[in-house]
Order: structure tokens, then C-alpha cells, then sequence
């Protein structure tokens, strides 16, 4: 079954706003077992409204139509819906005493333009009656066509709770049956990943892709079919040889990220972590402490930006920094040793380098990262040069790190 969704909203077109309610709903109707033909986004003019809603009726099997339904005088789906499909608006006389009884309880008998929420176009229903979000479906030359609000909670809550039932009811002899997985890869290409798996030997049904996602790559697989038994087992089958062969470059699947995957190795194995910073500002302590519960392996860092904070609270020694500088194999290992003696953790984890864009030299070029880790047993350190930003090189520097720290943990 094929649908196609219709975003409505100068503050989408102007770029004020992003449209993200059009990726919500595609994403959860994709994984509901449906195709999305297309995807518009238009500003609050009727002519395009109309233009785009009857174009995609005469080619998908449903529609989804957001934005345009409020009261103020920019909000114009609902009128040029009734126009286009030739379907006078008519008063929802429910919504129209729920509207009213609202208005004289806050404030006495009132005209107000919230009225222009209970007139809708002739057979039109309402997707919740009872509650203040306004939202209705249509039913068109035997197709379903669904009008949500604009505001993102909304919609997402009338889609899974509204639409994403009325469609499964509408079409339950036709779904498909959908199971996907995507795997994240950090520190190999998009271009080195298609390669290592152009050669598998993988079934028809079979979709599998590609996709940078700063600083990762996601491969995702996806299989489709009607018989829910067979697609489960080409599923499982695909995967299995999917892991096998780039094992030790997926990190982490579907939900996960870099720092739960790290956070999950070091609460199973009992150890707790700090980490001393420099280039990255804290990104890497954001980070690990956004996962809940880390604060059962994290014990804290430090943000030694300036040499005098590298040697006042980690204790490196001012002559290492004036011989080798502070972005330093011997800086970083001796950033990772000095935050793990004064905190007594199990690993300390360090960062150094240069982010840009500017103090780099011909020796240490921007992108210069040194990382460092120290454990019981002993100091390593890591140089790298990445590209990129200044945002882009301290997100790649955090990622790297706990990457290092996530391989050590696996050993």
C-alpha cells in the first residue's frame, strides 16, 4: 500500500521552521508495513494545497495531510480542501458546543475565531472529538485521507494513536510484514562498507543501505514480504551474515550509540571512569553522562583547557609540556595517568589536540589529536589528524576516544 504525505506551512517553505512531522510519519508508516510514495512540503497557499492533495489521489491509496488547521487567518487547509474536492464546509456541531461551552467557562459568551475549528469539510470525522487537538480523516473516492495539526506533538500523537490503527484496520488483508535493523559503523566509509558487503549472497527480498550519519555510518536492513514466518527467518539469516562479516566495525545497532554501548561494557565489568579534556571542551563528558544511570560507572572529568589546569589538577609536569607541548603523545598520556591516580578509577580516558581553525603548524597541523588511556596495567596513547570544522574535529575526537575505550573494554 502506497501513501504520500503533504506538509503544509510558510514557516516550513521560508525555512523558519523544519519540517520534521513529514520524517516522523514517514518512518512509522514505513515500519507499519507501508510505502511512501512521495513527500511535499508547500506553503499556506489553497491552489497548491488542492493541486498537491488531488495529484496524490489519483496516484497512492492514501494521504497525509499535515499543518493549516488552526484558527488564525493563515491557516487555510481545511478551505482549500473543501474547494479542491468540491466538499462544503459544514459545523461539526459537537465540536462546536465543546468550543463554545470552553469559551463561556474562561470567559463568558464570546465570539471567537476558535469557531473556525469546528467547521469542516461535508463528511468529514473527527479523530479525537474529545480532545483540544484538532485533527479529522475523509474518506475520498474510496481512499482514506488523513488532516493532522502542524505542531510536531500533536501530529505524532494522532498518527500513532489515530491514523497508524485506522490504515492497519483499512488494509489488514494487504500489509506487509517489515522487520529492519540498522547497524552503526564508526571509522570506515561509506564507500569502504559497500564494498566489504557488495560480495554477500543476500535473498531477493533483501533491501539493504547505506547512509552517513555524522560521525557514523548506519547500514540497515530491511526485509518485506507477506509472510510474516518466512520474512522473519530471511531476516534473521541476512543478519547473522551481515554481523559476521563486518563484526568488528559495527559498534552498535538500532537505538544504541557509542556512549550506552560503552557505558553498558563498563558497569558490566565493574569499572568506573573519568576523563580528562582539552580540545573537546567537556563534548566527551556530555556525552556519557546523557545515558542514564552512568553516573554507576562515571565518576567525573576535568576540562583542562589551559596548561595551568593540566598541571595544577591532573599533575602533568610544566617541563613535559614546555619540551613536547601540550598536544603531546606525552601530554596525553600523561593527562590519562594524572586523572586516574588523583581519581582512583579504573580508566582514565584523555583528549588533546588542535580543533582549529586556527593554531596549527606545519608539525601539528589543525586536525592534531592525541588521545590517551591509563588503566592498571598501562598508559597507551593514539595520534590522529581528522578534517573538518571546529565542531566536526571535536566530535570526531570524543567519538574516536570512546571508540578506543569501547575496543579496549572488548578485548
Amino acid at each position: 500500500m502506497r501513501g504520500e504525505i503533504i506538509a503544509i506551512g510558510n514557516e516550513l517553505t521560508s525555512g523558519r521552521i523544519v519540517n520534521t512531522t513529514s520524517g516522523f510519519a514517514a518512518h512509522h508508516l514505513f515500519e507499519a508495513g507501508f510505502d511512501i510514495y512521495a513527500m511535499h512540503t508547500i506553503g499556506d497557499t489553497p491552489t497548491l494545497i488542492g493541486e498537491a492533495l488531488k495529484r496524490a489521489l489519483g496516484r497512492v491509496d492514501f494521504v497525509l495531510v499535515t499543518g493549516g488547521l488552526g484558527p488564525t487567518d493563515d491557516d487555510l487547509t481545511t478551505e482549500a480542501v473543501s474547494e479542491a474536492l468540491n466538499r462544503p464546509t459544514m459545523p461539526n456541531l459537537d465540536l462546536l458546543y465543546q468550543i463554545r461551552s470552553h469559551l463561556q467557562a474562561v470567559s463568558g459568551p464570546v465570539v471567537s475565531p476558535l469557531e473556525k475549528l469546528a467547521w469542516l469539510p461535508q463528511g468529514a470525522e473527527t479523530l479525537t472529538p474529545n480532545s483540544k487537538m484538532s485533527g479529522f480523516q475523509l474518506i475520498h473516492d474510496d481512499k482514506p485521507i488523513f488532516f493532522l495539526p502542524g505542531v510536531p506533538y500533536q501530529m505524532q500523537t494522532l498518527l500513532i494513536e489515530q491514523v497508524l490503527p485506522r490504515l492497519a484496520d483499512w488494509y489488514k488483508d494487504r500489509l506487509l510484514t517489515v522487520f529492519q535493523r540498522v547497524y552503526k559503523i564508526f571509522g570506515k566509509s561509506e564507500m569502504e562498507i559497500n564494498k566489504e558487503t557488495k560480495g554477500l549472497k543476500l535473498g531477493e527480498v533483501v533491501e539493504i543501505g547505506y547512509y552517513p550519519v555524522f560521525p557514523d555510518v548506519h547500514l540497515s536492513i530491511t526485509v518485506r514480504g507477506s509472510d510474516p514466518v518466512a520474512m522473519q527467518n530471511i531476516f534473521t539469516e541476512t543478519c547473522d551474515i551481515v554481523e559476521e562479516k563486518m563484526n568488528q566495525f559495527i559498534y552498535a545497532k538500532d537505538e544504541e550509540n557509542m556512549e550506552s554501548v560503552v557505558g553498558t561494557l563498563l558497569q558490566q565489568q565493574g569499572q568506573q571512569l573519568t576523563v580528562a579534556e582539552s580540545c573537546t571542551g567537556g563534548l566527551i563528558s556530555h556525552l556519557l553522562t546523557s545515558v542514564a544511570g552512568s553516573s554507576s560507572y562515571y565518576l567525573g572529568g576535568v576540562v583542562s583547557y589551559a596548561n595551568s589546569m593540566k598541571t595544577s589538577l591532573l599533575g602533568v609536569p610544566d617541563s613535559l609540556l614546555q619540551e613536547y607541548g601540550a598536544v603531546s603523545r606525552e601530554a596525553a598520556g600523561a593527562m590519562a595517568a594524572g586523572m586516574r591516580k588523583r581519581s582512583a578509577a579504573h580508566i582514565a580516558l584523555s583528549v588533546t589536540g588542535i580543533a582549529g581553525p586556527d593554531g596549527g603548524s606545519q608539525e601539528k597541523p589543525v586536525g592534531t589529536v592525541f588521545v590517551g588511556i591509563a588503566t592498571g596495567e598501562a598508559v597507551q596513547t593514539h595520534r590522529f589528524l581528522f578534517s573538518g570544522t571546529r565542531y566536526e574535529i571535536q566530535r570526531l575526537t570524543a567519538q574516536t576516544a570512546l571508540d578506543l575505550l569501547r575496543r579496549y573494554l572488548l578485548r
